[in-house]
């Protein structure tokens, strides 16, 4: 035996799963983030509906669906600031620390503060860190690699895995804490997620790469008052369009899809433009564009699990098993059962087929016209009374949703940092973001033409539109092919 092949065999031992071993603290840190999250987000749109009696607020269905998209897009717009300061200022793994940290905070707030002002609080507080987490994160995780090593999306997928152990077990309890003694106590079930998560990430800091501390392009020190200036006049601008009644709850969602697509085609823009990007790198992100279309499109329809499926589930579905009520936001666990079940397989599957799996382009087009199936699927359970539905029904529509995520998701976060140019590698997750952001504000919008008595109609134009968009990225796939200048 060579001394080569026993240094590998050596190094194989200590890896994680056959990955690097430092893959192991970015994974454990984004378990513990999403358990948090999606453990608040489980609970947060019946907060905002169910009655006083209930320990709700009230809210109308509609506006309630609006806030919840709002805030998805909120949480994904903010990757901007989390990945401008990670590039600029602090660099990835300390922005990733601090982000943990915020998040924590506004978890907290909505625990412990009242109403509307814990629910402002706490949502800016959570939307404004998990951008800066998620961001870093995935970048992070990106750099454990080179560009063509074949086990990139096989690390990706099993960093997917770790969110999705988290989004399993965070809807599970805080709901089960939620039924049992009330909101507050699910929102602070939230807030001890992410504080193990935050120990657990402390722990593991030194292991992390020199490469991870790393700014890659620093802010010059007499432009870094004008950014802090630039911040607060931001804060007060925001605080006066809310005081002014101009910013409302009823009109959150399409001021944020405003300012998500302003965002994105500046962010293009940028990019594109900027003389430090060569001629390949710059062909790279023009293929992005299609890419970020297919991205946006496909999240607004799966970012309705916490809008229109939460509603759906609440009313539409019989939840009855055995005479026990499950709660209404374990409908949020039942897609994370499948990733977890599946993203191995997924992950094994483009390991074995290496270069001959499908090209990104084509999964993204796959994952997007499943999409619209999944939305097709609910037509033969629609037009019942009310909680009519049979759960295993819905069982099987988000298994189709779990299918298409899988082919689009983990994949689009390994691409973004495969066709990111040296100097936006950061910045270029950010924008795959931005796509999710666009994707989950929408699903608020959408959330509004939804009801019991138009339900067919709802689905099968949704499902329908996803299907022609998916066929018209499998056209485009060649030419997107090219643009990408030898990434798969």
């Amino acid at each position: 035996m060579s001394v080569q092949t026993r240094s590998d065999e050596q190094q194989q031992q200590k890896s994680f799963f056959g990955q690097p071993p430092v893959l192991a603290n970015l994974f454990g840190v984004e378990l513990w983030e999403r358990f948090s999250f999606y453990g608040m987000q489980g609970i947060l749109l019946i907060y905002l509906y169910y009655g006083a009696a209930e320990g709700g607020l009230g809210m109308d269905k509609a506006t309630a669906a609006g806030i919840v998209g709002a805030y998805g897009g909120l949480v994904y717009l903010s990757t901007i600031l989390g990945a401008w300061v990670a590039d600029r200022v602090l660099g990835s793994e300390r922005t990733l620390f601090y982000s943990a940290v915020v998040i924590m905070l506004g978890h907290i707030a909505l625990a412990l503060l009242p109403g509307f002002l814990g629910v402002g609080a706490g949502l800016l507080l959570v939307g404004v860190g998990s951008g800066g987490l998620k961001a870093n994160a995935t970048s992070l995780v990106g750099s454990l690699y080179d560009e063509r090593d074949p086990r990139r999306d096989a690390g990706f997928s099993l960093f997917y895995l770790g969110i999705n152990l988290g989004a399993l077990a965070g809807p599970l309890l805080t709901g089960l804490a939620q039924k049992t003694w009330g909101f507050h106590l699910g929102f602070g079930l939230a807030a001890v997620g992410m504080a193990a998560g935050l120990v657990q990430y402390t722990l593991g800091r030194s292991r992390l790469p020199e490469e991870s501390h790393h700014i890659s392009n620093p802010l010059p020190p007499e432009r870094r008052r004008t950014a802090a200036a630039v911040a607060v006049a931001a804060a007060l601008l925001l605080a006066v369009l809310v005081v002014s009644g101009v910013l409302t709850a009823a009109n959150l969602e399409n001021v944020v899809i405003a300012a998500i697509v302003v965002a994105s085609v500046a962010y293009f823009l940028v990019i594109l433009t900027s003389s430090r990007v060569t001629s390949t790198e710059r062909s790279r992100v023009v293929a992005f564009i299609p890419l970020f279309v297919a991205s946006a499109s496909f999240w607004s329809l799966f970012q309705q699990q916490f809008t229109v499926v939460t509603i759906y589930f609440d009313e539409r579905v019989d939840r009855t098993i055995l005479g026990w009520e499950m709660p209404v936001s374990w409908a949020q666990s039942i897609n994370p059962v499948f990733i977890i079940l599946m993203a191995g397989a997924f992950a094994g599957l483009w390991t074995r087929l290496g270069t001959r799996q499908p090209s990104t382009p084509m999964k993204f087009a796959l994952g997007t016209a499943l999409m619209g199936v999944a939305f097709l699927a609910f037509i033969p359970m629609s037009g019942g009374g009310d909680n009519s539905a049979p759960f295993l029904g819905l069982v099987g529509v988000l298994f189709l949703f779990t299918l298409a995520e899988l082919l689009l998701s983990p994949v689009g976060l390994s691409l973004a940092t495969k066709l990111a140019p040296a100097i936006f590698r950061t910045q270029m997750v950010a924008l795959f973001f931005l796509s999710v952001a666009l994707g989950s504000a929408m699903s608020g919008y959408l959330a509004q033409f939804y009801s019991a008595d138009s339900e067919r109609t709802y689905f099968g134009v949704v499902g329908g539109v996803a299907i022609l968009l998916g066929l018209l990225l499998v056209a485009l796939s060649q030419p997107i092919r090219r643009l990408m200048a030898g990434v798969h």
